[in-house]
């Protein structure tokens, strides 16, 4: 019994000690003004749309912009517009049910598990069974990588990812580890329109800095250049420690000169040139498991992230998984990639503003029985 309430009172200092590192993270100035280029570039995104498609643009305050065309109005705000319903949405946040409805399509996603800060045990005897690094993140609600942790073998690394995911919400998952190279791929109302490689943010030692310097500058030149080389800063986070810790170094260690270091095995905080376009190089196996999976979700406009050793072979030939299918899916990446731009808002804003470029409605089977029965009286 004093075990356990030992191990209990270890697992709340490690979320109190979570939770403070986090509320330091969300005060910071830098986090501020690079969350400020962020608003900016999708502002303006949705602005410069809204022209390309003769649109006029109507800043209504608090980041809301109306735009109407032709006597059809829609509203914006951040990275979201009106394609998805809120019902939609909150379906696409809650990640294991996701997970249940692409699994009963018959879909590759990772084996994981749900469970709370308040009983680790189903979590640690997942851990066992895997015999493999495991991921911890909030089981709902976050994007953009908040709370995740990869890398994870043992029970003590367990409590302190699960301390660390809990400070963004109550229900946890974790699930196994998928080897291979991560992509996003963009569909709209099941089509697929762009689909980019994500390489895990990286940086090149001088020789001199420590691991923990090369990131500050890293940062520095990022809040520096606004939005054009990342929309986010490079968190110091137990996702970077673990990754570090892979290749044997640490924050303080210092790489020769002309080491890549990788930072972390979450790619949401890369920067642009870490990605390049691959819609040619997906087979037709893999695109078609996307359009599955948004039309399983009801979604019509989101990002589906993937991980697998060849896009080019089938998920399930390849050992490759869908890890999560992101509604309100993220514009800038599609905007800032090595190897040129997709605007992705000017496909989402044609679709909700030009009637001529809805998809072709699909018949239910409400309306087939009802065409039938016309057929047949006359």
């Amino acid at each position: 019994m004093f075990a356990t309430l030992l191990s209990r009172m270890t697992v709340e200092g490690l979320y109190f000690l979570a939770l403070g590192r986090g509320f330091l993270r969300y005060r910071n100035p830098r986090r501020r003004r690079a969350d400020g280029h962020r608003k900016a570039f999708n502002e303006q995104a949705w602005r410069e749309a809204a022209v390309a498609l003769g649109a006029s643009w109507q800043p209504l305050g608090s980041g809301i912009a109306q735009i109407t065309l032709n006597g059809v109005r829609t509203r914006v705000v951040d990275n979201r517009c009106a394609l998805d319903d809120p019902v939609t949405l909150t379906v696409l946040h809650d990640k294991p049910l996701t997970h249940r409805i692409l699994q009963a399509q018959g879909l590759s996603v990772p084996r994981h598990l749900s469970f709370s800060l308040k009983d680790l045990a189903p979590a640690k005897t997942f851990l066992r069974s895997m015999g493999r690094e495991c991921v911890v993140k909030p089981a709902a609600g976050t994007g953009g990588g908040a709370g995740v942790s990869t890398g994870i073998r043992t029970g003590w690394q367990l409590a302190r990812a699960a301390a660390a995911a809990a400070i963004y919400c109550d229900d946890l998952m974790i699930e196994e580890q998928i080897e291979g190279d991560n992509y996003r791929l963009l569909y709209l109302d099941g089509e697929l329109i762009d689909a980019y490689a994500r390489r895990r943010p990286a940086v090149t030692a001088d020789g001199r800095s420590t691991v923990a310097a090369l990131v500050r500058q890293a940062n520095e030149q990022r809040l520096k250049s606004g939005a054009g080389v990342s929309q986010s800063q490079l968190t110091f986070d137990m996702d970077m420690r673990r990754t570090l810790a892979k290749q044997g170094l640490s924050l303080r260690s210092v790489p020769p000169r002309g080491t890549t270091v990788t930072l972390k095995t979450a790619v949401n905080e890369n920067c642009a040139q870490d990605n390049s376009t691959v819609t040619g190089r997906l087979c037709r196996s893999v695109i078609e498991d996307g359009s599955r999976a948004v039309c399983a979700l009801g979604t019509r406009f989101a990002g589906i992230d993937l991980v697998t050793p060849d896009p080019g072979i089938p998920l399930a030939e390849a050992g490759g998984v869908i890890l999560e299918v992101n509604g309100t899916p993220n514009l800038y990446f599609h905007y800032h990639k090595a190897d040129g731009c997709f605007p992705s808002a000017v496909h989402a804003l044609r679709r909700l503003l030009l009637a001529d470029d809805a998809p072709e409605a699909v018949p239910t089977k409400r309306d087939s029985d009802v065409q039938q029965e016309e057929a047949t009286n006359v």
